[in-house]
């Protein structure tokens, strides 16, 4: 019997977990930055292909459940992988609150009475949540399937705004004329923490690697194929609103690529076309939020048969899937969204964001320095890990000090329940981690 994810639905899940929300929303975002931001969707990209060599490598030689988890674990012992299993843990469930917002956000654009009603926008971002947390816990097969679906109704829309920048470049037609933004380091370093948040999912196949057919294989053809095709369409989406969208109007939209295509075809053919681009957006992040719904089940999972964690989340559903990690992580995300979502949408998305990449790209920083452990034989292989862990620290600087300081209390955060675990079983991680060494 298959064991649940083919290699399709793996290079669905990386793919569509990268091509969320990010890729919609943040032109938005980065729209201020100016040129800084082409400078860091570079940079961001190559450090992106470099961690995903690593996890490639990582998924190749020793697949395991938890993916970076597990690798830091094996390499560094009980207590380094908590950190890193409760970093991206934190990243998942804070971050897919960001999908959530997104979702509405570009329904909002469709229907702009979402809007206008008091609480409206609030349920149904947790209504999306609790729809997908149930399609995960039905089977991991029902979750890739949908990824695969999403997936390949997303990327058009994408398409698209590509063909018809590089149309208009190849027709002669004027560029617009950009206000002038200082590139600076910190400029740089801005655009390239948000840049990353694109990035997010880059792991994605390795984390329920136990459910992956011909791991060993599939793992790291996804993770490379993937994250390559992913950067290639951030840079040219990148490309396309430096040349043809003023910065006040992409700043200003809640729908950026919709109002690129809208703005291009102008007239009523615009509104049209830039309501069916909302669409695809909604159906994008909705289909990143249902990968990373897969995802944020599988860590306590991983946490509790590694002995790191309350051995109550290591209890399966009749369908093999880890349903109460699903609940409680869902639980935590809905109360992320509620609670903040008096900040409005655009502001809501960006602060979610920022709050959950300072909280995990500490895992991104733990799993390169693994990998250096783990693969003493690879030495091409130490540059390409030391560049994607000093790419994390410098971008986790560069998301600002509230983010940091939000995060940093994120983590503190779990250090009681890892404690409280290793009082209760003492022996167990340190089995663990011996074994798996």
């Amino acid at each position: 019997m298959g064991r649940g994810l083919g290699p399709w639905s793996a290079l669905a899940l990386v793919l569509g977990n990268l091509i969320g929300s990010g890729v919609y929303l943040l032109p938005a975002t980065l729209a201020p930055l100016g040129a800084n931001q082409l400078i860091g969707w570079i940079v961001t990209s190559a450090a992106a292909l470099a961690m995903a060599l690593v996890f490639a490598r990582l998924g190749a030689m020793r697949p395991m459940a938890g993916g970076p988890y597990g690798y830091v674990q094996a390499a560094f012992g009980p207590f380094a992988g908590f950190v890193t299993a409760w970093s991206y843990w934190v990243l998942l469930w804070a971050g897919n609150g960001a999908l959530a917002v997104a979702v509405v956000s570009a329904l909002a654009g469709v229907v702009p009475a979402i809007g206008h009603v008091a609480g409206l926008p609030a349920v149904l971002a947790v209504g999306c949540v609790w729809v997908l947390t149930l399609v995960n816990i039905r089977g991991v097969r029902a979750a890739g399937d949908l990824t695969l679906v999403t997936t390949l109704v997303k990327s058009v829309p994408l398409f698209a705004v590509i063909v018809l920048a590089a149309w208009l470049w190849l027709s002669g037609a004027p560029t617009v004329v950009q206000t002038p933004v200082p590139i600076t380091g910190g400029n740089i370093a801005a655009a390239a923490g948000l840049c990353f948040w694109a990035f997010l999912g880059i792991e994605s196949a390795t984390v329920p690697a136990d459910k992956v057919e011909n791991a060993t294989r599939v793992v790291p053809m996804a993770t490379l194929i993937g994250t390559a095709l992913a950067g290639a369409i951030f840079l040219g989406i990148s490309l396309a609103f430096q040349g043809y969208m003023p910065i006040a109007a992409a700043a200003s939209s809640p729908a950026p690529v919709a109002a690129f295509l809208a703005r291009t075809f102008g007239g009523a053919m615009g509104g049209v076309v830039g309501a069916v681009v909302a669409v695809f957006a909604a159906i994008s992040a909705f289909g990143a939020l249902n990968g990373f719904i897969l995802l944020q089940g599988e860590m306590p999972w991983a946490m509790a048969r590694g002995g790191v964690f309350p051995q109550w989340f290591a209890v399966e559903s009749r369908n093999g899937t880890p349903a109460r990690g699903h609940v409680v992580s869902s639980l935590l995300l809905s109360a992320v969204t509620l609670l903040n979502f008096g900040r409005g949408m655009g502001d809501l998305f960006q602060f979610i964001a920022s709050v959950s990449l300072a909280a995990g790209m500490l895992t991104y920083a733990m799993t390169m320095l693994a990998a250096i452990r783990l693969l003493p034989g690879e030495r091409l292989l130490i540059p390409v890990a030391l560049f994607g862990a000093v790419f994390s620290a410098w971008a986790t600087w560069g998301l600002g000090l509230e983010a940091m300081g939000y995060g940093a209390v994120l983590l503190a955060c779990g250090l009681p329940i890892y404690w409280a675990v290793r009082r209760g079983n003492p022996a167990r991680a340190t089995t663990d981690h011996l074994r798996s060494s």
